[in-house]
């Protein structure tokens, strides 16, 4: 088939969706749920024919890889977005006018969103799950390098979908290097498309797309450890803001470190080197750690900062006073999250309103931005741009509205 007849049966298939009613649509979710627990071993050898091809040192691998329990969690997930009432015909605001004219603005699907990403399977049920809750058909467009896995998912979801008597369009995998760009064009057929991946890929969809875009774009994602910081609440949040899962775009990778508690340093340090993680620190920094550590230790360039590691790397960066932290962080920072901690309300106060992100914390990790942890269920993406939605992209971020007028004969004079 033609990318034009693809992308023409699921513009079909979004509007046969828009009518489908919200029991329907649960019950495909829960039936996908149940399915894909019973298809761990199909799924893990679709997917260990994409790890064969993959070196494990490649920060790319972990984000690529799944386990009988992450599918067991896809499969909770699953649940849980079928038990999420349905964005769908919400009244978002009403009013009568003056003569008599009634006016009502209402949550309605996009239609038929794409989705372009890169080497993370788990993304086809995600998309699916959302897009369809949210009566939209998803066109997805993955990586090559988790190509036999996503082949493996979506055929996993056909067989649900047709089960229920859906058309088989309502999620679609393109596979070739041309899909990308012909999805960029698709205008008339996709209304939205979402990337989710690397800056560079990001860059590229912004850059080259016809269609409407909406950015998910990369983590660049700092900890500012203030003068006033309860350092045994510093501890944890740093080491589980950088290494609960590295490769994920709400992982920690700039330390910002009031020069005053220069001197806490090595205590935040000692268990992020015991995980593994190698510092590039600057002068003053460096020269505190030293004395602890020397083969996970290296001085920091300018292109430790501004950097997104995906990795067990991570830079640190003194700063005199909140007010440089924020600098620092309006210079490198990515608008994805940022976190301080600090006892002081009064500079947390500033920190939550002077730093520009999706997603600003005070004494929590950067590591809660994702949809499921903000009690939105499973996530599209995390915006990080400011038009139509910011931060997890999940239900309502997937919707958009109409007006219904009411008249009973009104003329305009």
């Amino acid at each position: 088939m033609t990318f034009d007849g693809i992308f023409s049966s699921a513009h079909a298939a979004g509007r046969a969706l828009a009518v489908l009613s919200a029991d329907k649509i649960d019950a495909v979710l829960t039936d996908l749920a149940d399915a894909t627990e019973q298809a761990v071993d199909r799924l893990l050898q679709a997917n260990a024919e994409d790890l064969r091809r993959m070196d494990e040192s490649d920060s790319r691998y972990d984000r690529l890889r799944l386990t009988e329990d992450r599918l067991r969690d896809i499969a909770s997930d699953l649940r849980k977005v079928a038990s999420l009432p349905s964005p769908l015909g919400k009244t978002l605001k009403h009013k009568v006018l003056p003569n008599g004219l009634e006016l009502t603005r209402i949550s309605v699907p996009f239609g038929v969103i794409g989705v372009i990403f890169e080497a993370r399977p788990n993304v086809c049920f995600d998309c699916f799950a959302l897009c369809l809750k949210a009566g939209s058909a998803c066109v997805l467009k993955g990586g090559s390098d988790a190509e036999y896995s996503c082949k493996a998912i979506v055929e996993l979801i056909h067989e649900v979908l047709s089960r229920h008597g859906l058309p088989a369009e309502t999620v679609s995998l393109l596979t070739s290097h041309e899909a990308t760009d012909a999805l960029l064009k698709a205008v008339g057929y996709v209304d939205l498309i979402i990337p989710r991946g690397s800056q560079r890929l990001i860059n590229y969809v912004r850059d080259n797309a016809r269609v409407p875009v909406i950015e998910t774009g990369a983590g660049v994602v700092h900890t500012y450890v203030d003068r006033d910081a309860d350092l045994q609440k510093a501890i944890p949040i740093v080491v589980n803001a950088k290494t609960r899962r590295v490769s994920v775009c709400n992982a920690l990778d700039c330390l910002l470190v009031h020069k005053e508690r220069l001197t806490d340093l090595p205590a935040i340090c000692m268990p992020l080197w015991e995980r593994g993680v190698v510092i590039e620190a600057d002068e003053a920094a460096y020269e505190v750690l030293s004395v602890h550590n020397s083969t996970q230790l290296c001085r920091a360039t300018e292109n430790s900062f501004g950097t997104e590691y995906l990795s067990l790397r991570m830079a640190v960066k003194t700063v005199a006073h909140a007010y440089e932290a924020v600098e620092h962080i309006s210079r490198y920072g990515s608008g994805h999250s940022e976190s301080i901690v600090t006892e002081n309300e009064e500079t947390a106060r500033l920190f939550l309103t002077a730093v520009d992100a999706s997603c600003v914390y005070h004494n929590a990790p950067t590591s809660f931005t994702d949809g499921a942890q903000f009690g939105l269920g499973a996530e599209i993406g995390i915006s990080t741009q400011k038009l139509h939605a910011r931060g997890p992209m999940a239900l309502e971020e997937i919707t958009t509205y109409k007006w219904i007028i009411r008249g009973n004969g009104q003329t305009r004079p």
